[in-house]
């Protein structure tokens, strides 16, 4: 009897350490894709998309300022990315396009919130000589909530490397001041 007693626990502990990095596997998914969910919509200028991976007190801090709110995001990001106008010639194909792209989400997970760290840059081929060129780089320092079932961000702080809102080091990122 008390080797099954003991096989059992070994069981129980087993599966429910297995729930729980089932549960992890699960979190990081539905967090990835809302990153790659906003991204899509920002290049496509979809605002409602944008719109919906936000919690309505959310905060967007970035090159452009502070939003605060989803009000204030939303006109933000309503003039920027795939949102704004552009002027296409008369019997035009095609167009150039910018294209962000995000990579090496750092991902942690405590009950129903979340903070992730991830890079980001942006392709465009809206050049001279028509080929493709990195316009800008930099890295996403997130807060989210889980709500109703689903992921939302509450904060995000948006580094862009190629404008005035980067620093000398993050320490957020494991780096040390250089100097």
């Amino acid at each position: 009897m008390v080797k099954f007693t003991s096989c059992c626990s070994i069981l129980l502990l087993g599966f429910a350490a297995g729930a729980a990095r089932a549960d992890y596997a699960n979190d990081r998914a539905e967090i990835e894709n809302l990153s790659n969910r906003y991204m899509v919509a920002v290049d496509a200028g979809d605002i409602d998309t944008v719109m919906s991976t936000w919690a309505e007190e959310g905060v967007l801090e970035w090159v452009g300022g502070v939003e605060v709110g989803a009000v204030a995001i939303r006109k933000a990001m309503s003039n920027f990315g795939g949102s704004r106008k552009v002027e296409i010639p008369e019997g035009a194909t095609s167009r150039p396009r910018t294209r962000h792209q995000i990579i090496n989400h750092v991902i942690d997970v405590n009950g129903d919130t979340a903070k992730t760290i991830a890079y980001w840059f942006a392709l465009t081929n809206a050049t001279p000589q028509k080929d493709v060129q990195i316009v800008n780089m930099g890295h996403y320092e997130d807060e989210l909530v889980r709500r109703n079932g689903r992921w939302l961000f509450t904060k995000r702080h948006v580094y862009n490397e190629s404008l005035k809102n980067r620093a000398l080091f993050y320490p957020d990122l494991g780096e040390k001041d250089p100097r």
